[in-house]
């Protein structure tokens, strides 16, 4: 039995990029715990498959965060249909590991519109809702531990990381007298789909070396932490972060085995 504190029972929830990876674990997290799910995704066969383990009764809808009146446009259609809007979380992202001094402005635009700018209109939309629906809401960002980090080949990611926690702030504080609670959560080394190639290999087994968990993470490493923030359980947590990487980004020093 969920505890009520962390129930989600009655409420509405938005994933975006729920369709696989750490999104599909949250979706199916907040599921268990009694939610009424939304997801949304770009790709027809992932689509499909998480709608079928979401089952009756919840949503998944093809959605791309960058395109302002669809996102809007999909948060009035999951107000009317399911009579309200609880909890947001901003995951949708894409990655273009290219050095700096060869990056387009294309694949700079691109990361940080999916990523910033597609979290900004999502936010947007999903706090005129909660305003709206007079009961407040959750909004969680998904950063990563590049938000603190400097990677090497993806500093259009990690530009776009470290707003998500700007973003996060400045949403935390302007949107608190509305009971609407912002949180980011910053995900460190988790194994997904889109990166297990490259965790498979002699980067993965030095990760491991140099977290203290001594482990990579998995997807369902970060669905507690989302029903934490996105229950009563955290009603006067606002505008911070929670890094759930296994203690890598604070880590100083190599484990041998």
């Amino acid at each position: 039995m969920t505890s009520p504190l962390f129930s989600l029972a009655g409420r509405v929830a938005l994933i975006t990029g729920g369709n696989g990876g750490i999104g599909r674990s949250i979706a199916l997290g907040f599921k268990a715990h009694g939610a009424t799910v939304v997801v949304t995704g770009r790709n027809p066969d992932k689509n499909a498959a998480i709608a079928a383990e979401l089952g009756d009764g919840h949503a998944v809808i093809e959605l791309d965060v960058r395109d302002e009146q669809a996102v809007d446009q999909a948060v009035a259609d999951i107000v009317a249909r399911f009579g309200s809007l609880d909890i947001l979380v901003n995951n949708a992202g894409i990655a273009r590991r290219v050095a700096v001094l060869e990056m387009s402005t294309e694949d700079w635009n691109a990361v940080l519109e999916t990523h910033l700018t597609g979290s900004f209109f999502c936010a947007r939309a999903a706090a005129k809702a909660m305003v709206a629906g007079g009961r407040g809401g959750k909004i969680i960002n998904i950063g990563s531990m590049y938000s603190l980090l400097g990677p090497p080949n993806l500093v259009n990611y990690a530009a776009a990381k470290t707003g998500m926690v700007g973003l996060t702030r400045g949403l935390g504080v302007e949107l608190g007298e509305h009971n609407i609670q912002v949180n980011a959560l910053l995900p460190g080394w988790h194994k997904t789909d889109l990166n297990r190639a490259l965790l498979d290999g002699p980067l993965g087994d030095e990760i491991r070396h140099k977290t203290p968990a001594r482990r990579l993470g998995t997807p369902d490493d970060l669905a507690g932490a989302a029903i934490f923030l996105a229950s009563s359980a955290s009603d006067f947590v606002t505008a911070t972060t929670v890094v759930v990487d296994g203690g890598y980004s604070v880590t100083d020093r190599r484990w041998e085995e």
